[in-house]
């Protein structure tokens, strides 16, 4: 099969720049790996950042991110995107995204962690679903995009890798691999553009906010072609997912505390004026740190969030969605605290790209939680990252135009078909799931909230043998979902370890007890596999 463009992923970045590249004229394939509504957008419950309001200003929004970003954004880049939010807020709400309002008309603004202002439009609290569903409506009427659901990415092809002489730093995409997963087959797709948008990484730890689909594929794959990767030591653990002891980790969106929730510890004492002077409002990173020390100095397995000053209307109203949760765990959020813990929920890094989502390979685009933009910096701002995706998805979507237009002249390499030899199916399907529990155990206990040189050296070691084993094991095998998924994470799980040891500071969502100051000079940690 060949198209103009092949978007991997089918959240609010893939959808938003399928849509436009199909309406400048392109023909365009969204490859996805479950169903095409199966998306970390789709569990997004807070919101998105823009200045909506005339009590609100961009030079307070870039502020605020700079903050948290903790001297790590490129205050260019967060002016750009900052700036141009208004704009895209009105294509959502021309694509049908109904965000809440108030009796007058006006957008219900919510404000939460690290914000000065209300700023963050919502629709009730599953945003994320909203505009999943409108954007989907959209893009299921135009005839320009075909959605290839059950389909799983493999890898890139590049010209390097068809032997066509080109050097690592002037390579270009030709296409990619794709595993058909009900058909049980590998589809090629020729492609002169392909864009990842596959969201973040979260199923690398034990404990996550995130779904089952989180697997750092985009990253991976990206990796592997020798683009280049940046920042992979951030990861944000989000401070208020419901704890359970079934593992299970809802999330507690971070609008409750912009509604006046307290965070108390286990002897339901209020804790965070000892930290902050920002108190339950501080960035996540603070927050998260906060949360660990109180857990840890009283020896409690979570602490407390207590919204029992507002009434049950209000809360059902504002909060539908987590009230119900709560309420069918025996919970009450009008009269019961909440108890909480924090779990790991977003990549502030990811594949290296430019304000029009460019990454080092020509071709080869990466927008959303997938990339890495430098607005994040150290640590994101709460709703900045769908703000990020739709930004950045309007700029690809015009230089992709340009792209293609440009390379046209040249003809698009034939990409042989993939090959499975002789492989047998695998009879030892217990060892994917032992070295998935293995992985990510050793994630959440040595490259958590509070890092040491020694445990992520323990992690390395331990995950850099599972990588061994598992590529042995990917390459001796036939392919199945599973197993695609363990050498991605696998791989990820090992960047992101080799990025933390290599930043020798603490900052931002890294906080190192053998490193506790920040050098004065801070820089990006870049990784690439050709270099």
């Amino acid at each position: 099969m060949e198209f103009d463009i092949v978007v991997v992923g089918s959240g609010i970045a893939g959808l938003s720049f399928a849509l436009k590249s199909a309406r400048l004229g392109h023909k365009v394939a969204i490859v996805t790996k479950k169903e095409r509504s199966d998306t970390n957008t789709n569990h997004a419950q807070g919101g998105i950042a823009s200045v909506t309001s005339c009590a609100d200003d961009f030079d307070s929004h870039v502020r605020d991110t700079l903050i948290a970003g903790d001297g790590l954004c490129n205050e260019a880049v967060v002016r750009a995107i900052v700036s141009s939010g208004p704009k895209q807020i009105k294509d959502l709400i021309q694509n049908v995204v109904e965000f809440t309002r108030l009796e007058d008309g006006t957008p219900a603004l919510g404000r939460e962690g690290g914000h000065s202002k209300r700023r963050i439009l919502h629709v009730k609290d599953y945003t994320g679903r909203a505009i999943e569903e409108a954007l989907l409506k959209c893009v299921e009427r135009n005839d320009s995009i075909k959605i290839f659901e059950h389909h799983f990415a493999i890898d890139l092809v590049t010209r390097s890798k068809l032997g066509k002489g080109c050097a690592p730093d002037c390579d270009e995409i030709a296409g990619i691999y794709v595993f058909d997963t009900r058909n049980n087959r590998v589809e090629t797709f020729k492609s002169r553009v392909v864009m990842l948008a596959t969201g973040g990484t979260g199923c690398v730890y034990l404990y996550t906010t995130n779904p089952t689909i989180a697997t750092g594929d985009g990253i991976a794959m990206a990796y592997r072609a020798g683009a280049k990767v940046s920042n992979l030591e951030f990861i944000q653990f989000h401070p208020t997912a419901l704890y359970s002891t079934t593992g299970e980790r809802f999330l507690i969106s971070e609008a409750v505390r912009g509604e006046g929730a307290i965070l108390r510890n286990a002897k339901a004492e209020a804790f965070m004026e000892k930290y902050d002077p920002r108190k339950d409002l501080a960035p996540r990173d603070i927050v998260a740190r906060a949360i660990d020390s109180e857990m840890k100095r009283l020896g409690s397995a979570h602490v407390w969030l207590d919204i029992t000053h507002k009434d049950a209307s209000f809360l059902k109203a504002r909060f539908p969605q987590i009230y119900e949760h709560c309420i069918q765990r025996g919970i009450d959020i009008s009269k019961d605290y909440m108890p909480v813990v924090p779990a790991a929920h977003y990549m502030c890094g990811g594949v290296k790209t430019d304000l029009n989502a460019a990454t080092s390979i020509r071709g080869l685009y990466a927008c959303g939680e997938v990339a890495c933009t430098e607005l994040h910096g150290a640590n994101r701002l709460a709703s900045n990252s769908l703000l990020e995706a739709v930004v950045l998805s309007d700029n690809a979507s015009a230089a992709t135009d340009e792209y293609i237009k440009s390379s046209k002249q040249n003809d698009l390499p034939d990409v042989p078909a993939w090959k499975d030899g002789d492989f047998r199916d695998s009879d030892e399907r217990v060892v994917l799931q032992h070295n998935l529990g293995e992985l990510r155990r050793t994630m959440w206990n040595y490259v958590g909230i509070v890092r040491t040189t020694k445990r992520l050296e323990r992690a390395l070691n331990r995950i850099e043998n599972l990588l061994k084993e598992i590529e042995d094991y990917y390459w001796n095998f036939k392919l199945e979902p599973d197993l695609i998924e363990l050498r991605n994470e696998t791989l990820v799980a090992a960047l992101i370890v080799r990025s933390a040891l290599s930043r020798k500071e603490s900052r931002g969502l890294h906080y190192t007890l053998d490193y506790p100051q920040k050098l004065p000079e801070p820089k990006d940690s870049v990784l690439c596999k050709n270099s």
